[in-house]
């Protein structure tokens, strides 16, 4: 029999994209995929590095993997992706459950690892570097480091939504993300490489293309084309399988008008602004190292609902960055009062290893940050609550997602997979990857309840 592997992916789209290469690379070698962990020889975990919950969460769950070994076929289990690859060395020591502890070098040959801790060996772990010092500093020097790529990609569910990276990396330096760190410098993927996956993901039925990368508006800088998205996007809106093209990760300070223009008016690409603020004050900004404020920010909105009045708007902030002062506080609240956002994040500052905010002296008290949470998050869930209400009796495409005893569940437009509210649609039995027109009739919280558009008109 051939070996049965499992990958349980943690994180973010970007990890979701790594782990189906993976399980090309497994599968090209005759390795079968599962998806229960519990059939598995050996069980992948994708985790993830971003912040202290997410390592938690990655560290639980290569746990509960290894106590799979005890009554089940279970023989090994892998830790790969971010936390890995930024730990190495170090989480090998602290965690002996993990039978091997694989960085981003590693995937080429990753069933040859495989192979390898099903033998009873225990390859070297990582040892972690600064990823950006891998490639040249230019952003146009690196495309000379491209190498053409087969499409290698598996699917690993049969969602009708699927991310697809655009590129890998960030050349920012926030003070508060070690993320290039460990991801590198920012490398965009060629045009062509990414139609031929768009289409391929497009004939194995997917219906929503989500496009993702660590800043999805530097695309083609390192190209020698800053405005190559705005090209892209109306070349894989020619794709006929592909209903919904949506962007995700979208830098402020990099939001020029051409590219709100082509996420507005390219046919298909869905009115959904995935904007990155992380804060609303100027002067806690420029610590982050990070621009704008209140008033650029809501400039930009504004410019937004001006050419696409029911464009749906997502952002996440960060509570108690070091030095952060009551007014510095208040001012997200006055930003968020006044924005109307649909989908709202809010997550307490967390110091991080390598970054260079964890050297900063002004932190804030823990329980005055999680006060702080507590309270935002409260005004947050109302203000969105307000956004879903204001939608009632708008007409809206539906993307089922779910046909269960919870009913028929989607997303519309303007609500992005996973992070933002749902849609019930409360008269239908519409099958998975189903697009069903209708009205919203009603809202609890941030989700929205729709009927089907002959149904409510009767």
């Amino acid at each position: 029999m051939s070996t049965r592997v499992a990958i349980v992916t943690l994180g973010c789209a970007r990890n979701e994209v790594d782990s189906e290469e993976l399980a090309a690379r497994l599968s090209k070698d005759g390795i079968e995929l599962v998806t229960e962990p519990s059939q598995a020889d050996a069980v992948f975990v994708n985790t993830c590095g971003f912040i202290e919950a997410a390592k938690k969460d990655s560290i639980d769950t290569l746990l509960a993997a290894n106590d799979l070994k005890q009554n089940s076929n279970v023989k090994a289990v892998l830790a790969v992706g971010c936390m890995a690859e930024r730990y190495g060395n170090e989480l090998e020591k602290a965690l002996p459950e993990a039978d091997a502890i694989l960085g981003f070098d590693d995937y080429e040959n990753i069933t040859a690892k495989l192979n390898e801790v099903l033998s009873g060996n225990r390859p070297a772990a990582p040892i972690p570097q600064d990823r950006r010092l891998l490639l040249p500093i230019s952003p146009t020097a690196r495309s000379e480091k491209k190498i053409a790529q087969p499409l290698n990609r598996f699917r690993l569910d049969d969602k009708p939504s699927a991310p697809l990276k655009l590129a890998s990396g960030c050349d920012r330096r926030c003070t508060f993300c070690a993320i290039p760190r460990f991801r590198g410098s920012y490398l965009s993927r060629r045009p062509a490489e990414i139609l031929e996956e768009a289409a391929w993901l497009g004939q194995n039925g997917v219906k929503e293309l989500f496009l993702v990368s660590e800043n999805t508006t530097s695309y083609g800088k390192d190209l020698g084309d800053i405005r190559l998205l705005e090209t892209l996007l109306p070349e894989i809106a020619k794709i006929d399988s592909l209903d919904w093209i949506r962007l995700s990760y979208l830098q402020p300070a990099e939001m020029r008008p051409s590219l709100v223009e082509a996420i507005a008016r390219t046919e298909k690409v869905v009115p959904y602004f995935d904007l990155s603020f992380q804060h609303a004050h100027p002067d806690v900004l420029r610590r982050m190292k990070r621009f704008g404020g209140t008033k650029d920010f809501l400039t930009l909105i504004n410019n937004i609902r001006k050419i696409s009045p029911e464009a749906g708007i997502r952002s996440n902030f960060i509570v108690g960055f070091p030095g952060e002062t009551q007014s510095e506080y208040e001012e997200i609240k006055n930003f968020l009062e006044q924005a109307e956002l649909d989908a709202i994040g809010i997550f307490g500052y967390s110091v991080e290893d390598g970054t260079e905010a964890a050297g900063f002296k002004d932190g804030l008290d823990q329980e005055l940050i999680d006060e702080r949470v507590y309270n935002l998050n409260s005004i947050a869930e109302e203000l969105m609550s307000q956004r879903a209400q204001g939608r009632i009796n708008n007409d809206v495409e539906v993307l089922v997602e779910a046909n269960d005893e919870d009913g028929v569940i989607g997303r519309i437009r303007q609500q992005g997979p996973e992070v933002d509210g749902i849609t019930t649609i409360l008269n239908s039995n519409a099958s998975v990857g189903d697009l069903v027109k209708a009205v919203v009739v009603g809202s609890v919280g941030a989700d929205l309840e729709v009927m089907t558009k002959s149904s409510a008109q009767s």
